[in-house]
């Protein structure tokens, strides 16, 4: 079967199927399932995804586009990247906790010595309360072929008060500790010694963060465009890291788009001002909300591509893959 694929400043991306790799509905108890964060690990793929709830209705009023709206984090595996069985539930969504965990992204980072597989994620707090989203992590822990939270590793990050998401964690060349996040309507980069020099950020970090916001900012929106987000974990290469990313254009259609950070300073040295992928598919299209490909995944591949997962309309989850050498191609040329 040949398979959609769509081509963009010299970047050919492959969708792995003319469907989604995971439906909406498809896991009892939840209607849409999308936004999914992915990893290769002991042998297998593990996508987390956003489910949501069943139960949630559209609001006619005003206030939020939608009523009783709770997501919770779902594990699904597969040994192909494109068949997927639902595995459990990782985090529920709660009164007392997390009202909802959306988007999450999954990543592996070396502080002190060892390994630690981290999972960021949006913390939603209860509508009615007021209070703005906010950035989550959590370490995971992996036996028996599944991934668990660490309980007590649990933590709201970043500024007070300041809505803020779409973190990713990374290690630099020295392996210092990079957050990129999104205040409205760029990205910005923050540096910490350790992955404990982050848990331990203040509000002493934060308000000299944002005293100098314009300084950390390191991607803007194209001209035009509302706004841009992180997407996936960089990826490491030879030369540098692979950032696939978000912008909201102005159509407000969601596309994917990627830069090349350098590994030493986590700045961008390069990036392509056209997306690599747009929403083209009738289920990227239309859905809860429409013109959404959004990238949360990218996992390195030992034929030399990199496996990509990406939300697509608030409904589903769909894959695709590049070429590394080939967007490293493209990301030198437009240097």
């Amino acid at each position: 079967m040949r398979h959609p694929s769509t081509q963009a400043c010299k970047v050919t991306v492959r969708r792995v199927s003319d469907a989604p790799i995971v439906a909406a509905g498809s896991v009892p108890g939840y209607g849409p399932i999308f936004n999914a964060g992915a990893i290769h690990h002991d042998g297998a793929f593990h996508l987390f995804a956003r489910g949501v709830r069943d139960g949630y209705a559209r609001n006619e009023g005003p206030g939020p586009r939608f009523l009783d709206y709770v997501s919770d984090l779902l594990v699904l595996t597969s040994t192909d990247g494109l068949d997927y069985e639902f595995q459990h539930v990782l985090a529920r969504g709660s009164a007392t906790g997390v009202h909802s965990y959306e988007d999450p992204r999954v990543q592996t980072i070396r502080s002190g010595g060892t390994d630690h597989v981290m999972m960021t994620y949006t913390s939603l707090p209860n509508p009615k309360s007021g209070r703005p989203w906010r950035m989550g992590m959590h370490r995971l822990a992996y036996a028996g072929g599944r991934f668990a939270l660490n309980r007590t590793s649990g933590r709201v990050i970043g500024p007070e008060g300041q809505p803020d998401k779409d973190a990713v964690i990374f290690n630099l060349r020295d392996e210092r500790i990079g957050l990129i996040h999104r205040i409205h309507p760029n990205m910005q980069l923050a540096l910490f010694d350790s992955l404990d020099h982050l848990y331990s950020a203040g509000a002493d970090y934060w308000d000299e963060h944002l005293r100098e916001l314009d300084r950390h900012t390191i991607i803007t929106p194209s001209p035009g465009a509302l706004g841009v987000g992180a997407g996936a974990p960089p990826v490491a290469t030879e030369a540098g890291l692979l950032l696939f990313y978000h912008e909201r254009n102005a159509a407000s259609q969601y596309t994917l788009n990627v830069a090349l950070l350098d590994d030493e300073t986590g700045r961008v040295a390069s990036l392509l001002t056209e997306p690599i992928l747009r929403p083209e598919l009738s289920w990227e299209r239309s859905g809860d909300v429409d013109d959404v490909v959004f990238v949360q995944g990218a996992v390195p591949r030992p034929d030399g591509t990199i496996y990509l997962t990406y939300g697509a309309a608030d409904r589903c989850v769909g894959a695709a893959s590049v070429v590394t050498a080939e967007v490293l191609g493209a990301l030198r040329a437009a240097a």
